[in-house]
């Protein structure tokens, strides 16, 4: 999520950005050299913000490729420090990133672990298609109806918002769908939506 930093520094908020990994360049060139880092990164990070008390005041935490289980369970670990620092006041996003297009970019042990572990903790979740089949368990998104029936699973594991991303439908090739839905009261009473968005026939190694 390192491509979120900027954005959200012009909306206003003061990022605090901690790299999973450290790579020579992205990996669409034929190598690569650099590091994967692991859960005692991301407690040593923790343990000296805990030490000077600097974990209060946070107001969100957002999460992309976690790529080992050691990193995934010092996630829920930080997600908890963060909460009991800040009176459960902190918001989670979580980009649950395990794969696409029917294929894991991570070990198969993280999906059970996301599920179990770290979806019930977050507040907002940003599942692709894939991944919104893997964590609802509720069968293939061919439809909007089977994606709305997968948010509903998926809010039922914690979640109050659901975004899935990139939906592909058969019957409409030229776009792609992103659909959202939230158990939060809103304004409008609008609690679900969906986006069309005009596919680029295209690949773009790391875009998400």
């Amino acid at each position: 999520n390192k491509v979120a930093v900027f954005p959200l520094q012009l909306l206003g908020f003061d990022v605090d950005p901690i790299l999973s990994v450290q790579f020579s360049n992205h990996t669409g060139y034929p190598s690569f050299q650099g590091s994967v880092f692991d859960g005692s990164h991301l407690q040593s990070l923790v343990q000296g913000l805990a030490a000077n008390q600097l974990l209060g005041g946070y107001s969100h935490l957002l999460t992309g490729y976690i790529g080992s289980l050691t990193l995934l369970e010092a996630v829920v670990e930080t997600v908890e420090a963060l909460q009991a620092a800040n009176g459960g006041a902190v918001t989670y996003v979580c980009d649950p990133v395990m794969g696409d297009e029917g294929r894991l970019y991570v070990p198969a042990a993280l999906v059970d672990a996301f599920r179990l572990k770290v979806v019930p903790l977050a507040a907002v979740l940003v599942p692709n298609q894939f991944e919104a089949e893997l964590l609802a368990q509720t069968g293939p998104i061919t439809s909007v109806a089977s994606g709305l029936k997968a948010c509903q699973a998926l809010h039922a594991l914690g979640p109050h918002t659901v975004v899935i991303t990139s939906m592909s439908m058969a019957e409409d090739p030229e776009h792609i769908i992103l659909l959202a839905s939230t158990l939060q009261p809103q304004a409008n009473g609008l609690q679900c939506l969906t986006l069309r968005i005009p596919r680029i026939h295209a690949y773009f190694t790391g875009t998400g």
